[in-house]
């Protein structure tokens, strides 16, 4: 609610190591653009007007989209509509957010009307020039509107995860929120110890354990090559079968000064994409409609060998320094999709 807090809430995230994204900055770069002033009936205006054309969630998913580029923890400030609820919803859920499914958390910021409205006086913004009729006027137009493309704060506080009444301080009000931080945090370290891992988790978990055997001092890369659910080969980066490998006698790119991801033929390695392929045609596994889970994205040397293999798909959390490598597969129709990083414990109980 306007003049609740939810800056405040906001604020506090931020110092603990949270990116912030506005909803109300959004619509407000988009009044600017449009010429128009900024108020409240314009922001309400614009908010109205892309909801309608894009859909009730798209303030939402641009937001959502920047929170994903930039990484790490975020909190996005000002919802207001119960579609753009819906899609970080949905998101989290199918496990397209920084931190995998179940990863957002809707907090509702509520006070009293008389106390909101004395803080709004207080900051003194340029929306915020108001009377106390026209807020309460204001407020009972957005509290609960039934088309979804429209704001509904009172319908959002209704759903939220965990509610704050802020009546009293900020100290007060810092202190809630560090009680459900902590309870989060808690509930999510129970969750961890249980959860069975999806099926890339699975994958991507076991082509790290084949980095394992990696001999390269630069980049410890696994893969492995499924069909079916079902592991048919692996492969690790290091020296061909019989040569001295790098950890015995160093790195001729090192000692040549050459980059990563360049001049691949002064390499003593083969690619772990490579030795994968290789393991199937040494003993017979065609790999012809396969998915390779790799920790790092192929060269373009192994993205040639991975079309003509068959090979349909590559997943992997890591881009290897060889962009043209990922163009030319896209260019081949072989998906390549990025997932997150595998958690590096195994749990199991004895």
């Amino acid at each position: 609610m306007l003049g609740a807090g939810k800056g405040t809430v906001a604020d506090y995230l931020v110092g603990k190591g949270f990116k912030h994204y506005s909803a109300r900055d959004f619509f407000t770069k988009e009044v600017l653009r449009r010429g128009l002033v900024v108020n409240r009936d314009s922001l309400v205006l614009i908010a109205n007007d892309l909801r309608a054309k894009y859909g009730p969630g798209y303030p939402a998913e641009q937001l959502y989209e920047m929170a994903v580029r930039g990484g790490g923890d975020a909190v996005i400030e000002s919802l207001r509509c119960l579609g753009e609820v819906d899609v970080l919803r949905k998101k989290a859920l199918v496990g397209h957010g920084p931190g995998g499914p179940g990863d957002f958390v809707l907090f509702g910021v509520d006070a009293d009307p008389e106390t909101r409205y004395a803080r709004i006086i207080e900051r003194g913004s340029a929306t915020d020039k108001i009377s106390f009729d026209e807020f309460v006027a204001h407020e009972q137009r957005e509290a609960a509107q039934e088309d979804p493309t429209k704001g509904n704060i009172r319908g959002c506080i209704d759903v939220a995860d965990h509610v704050f009444r802020n009546d009293w301080t900020i100290e007060e009000l810092n202190k809630k929120i560090e009680a459900v931080l902590m309870q989060i945090s808690g509930e999510k370290e129970v969750e961890k110890s249980h959860k069975r891992p999806s099926w890339d988790e699975y994958f991507m978990k076991m082509a790290t354990l084949v980095a394992e055997r990696s001999t390269c001092l630069r980049h410890n890369i696994g893969s492995v090559i499924v069909k079916n659910k079902r592991v048919l080969a692996t492969g690790y980066n290091g020296s061909a079968r019989g040569a001295p490998n790098c950890i015995e006698v160093g790195c001729l790119k090192d000692q040549q000064g050459i980059e990563s991801g360049k001049w691949h033929n002064i390499c003593r390695a083969v690619h772990a994409q490579m030795n994968a392929i290789i393991q199937g045609a040494l003993h017979g596994v065609s790999v012809d409609g396969t998915i390779m889970y790799c920790t790092h994205t192929p060269c373009t040397l192994c993205a040639r060998m991975i079309v003509n293999a068959g090979i349909k798909e590559v997943v992997s959390y890591h881009d290897y320094s060889d962009e043209g490598a990922r163009k030319f597969l896209a260019d081949s129709g072989v998906l390549l999709r990025k997932v997150d990083r595998p958690d590096g414990k195994i749990r199991f109980n004895d």
